[in-house]
């Protein structure tokens, strides 16, 4: 859903921060197109931009300071001013970063009979190369953009049952958390999705690559239409509904569809 749904332009008005915040209220949300002219922002947007463009080009260890201010066309130290530290700024670029897909996905709910439409229109730059170098890292600052990134799946999911797009769930939160990690999952392992499926989930242009129909497909069969039938569902379900004491702490037992013998057609197998 990140990936396929997480594309949707930002409005105007969530453009440039204003210096004399600090950075935790900074508006993190602006367009690519916009962060292009470097008289449209500010030098901390500046700064920002140019540490996510670093981290998605040479990884999160290769970022350093001085290499964020040359790509900046500024000092060292007015990186440390505005920021305060490289934890701060990764902190900054991290907001930045789930603001960014946080609006694109909520718009994406919003778009009604063409949800797809979102995805042609966006133009996400470096967010999602970004997202694959931090996603690979076990740290403090990984887990809570995850944290972060789950929450706002559960309430755009919302938005989406609330619109007719969605089914209710039972548990919305358990629900969000898998479709996330799922999702992120396949950015991480998006030069797989490439080599098997043609797709680049990373592209700049992934909307207006046509290419794009070999992973929504797909996806969309999946989600929509599911894959496992009622009845295997339904005894899951039941099997996770009365565990037994020798089910503590190992799988639920569950009977699997057998095949007719061909030794004996129509029966199952012994």
């Amino acid at each position: 859903m990140v990936a396929a749904l997480g594309r949707v332009p930002l409005h105007p008005e969530d453009v440039l921060p204003r210096t004399e915040r600090s950075y935790k209220n900074l508006n993190m949300r602006s367009t690519r197109s916009e962060r292009e002219s470097p008289d449209d922002r500010s030098t901390k947007a500046r700064i920002r931009d140019a540490a996510i463009d670093c981290v998605a080009e040479h990884g999160v260890a290769a970022t350093t300071a001085r290499r964020v201010a040359a790509a900046a066309g500024v000092s060292t130290g007015l990186v440390i001013h505005h920021f305060g530290s490289m934890e701060g700024l990764r902190s900054e670029c991290d907001e930045y970063v789930a603001a960014a897909i946080r609006r694109r996905t909520t718009e994406s709910m919003s778009a009604g009979l063409d949800p797809l439409a979102a995805l042609r229109d966006a133009d996400l730059g470096p967010l999602m190369s970004y997202l694959v170098r931090v996603l690979a890292e076990d740290s403090p600052s990984v887990n809570a953009l995850v944290d972060e990134m789950v929450a706002d799946a559960e309430e755009y999911l919302q938005r989406g049952v609330e619109n007719g797009m969605l089914r209710p769930s039972a548990d919305p939160r358990g629900r969000a958390a898998v479709l996330t990690l799922w999702s992120l999952g396949g950015l991480v392992l998006h030069r797989h999705l490439e080599r098997i499926l043609c797709v680049d989930l990373t592209a700049p242009d992934l909307g207006s690559d046509p290419a794009i129909t070999g992973y929504i497909g797909p996806a969309m069969e999946i989600l929509g239409e599911g894959v496992l039938t009622e009845s295997f569902t339904r005894q899951i379900r039941e099997s996770l509904a009365r565990p037994t004491a020798d089910d503590v702490g190992t799988a639920p037992s569950v009977q699997l569809p057998q095949k007719p013998s061909p030794e004996q057609p129509g029966k199952g197998l012994a």
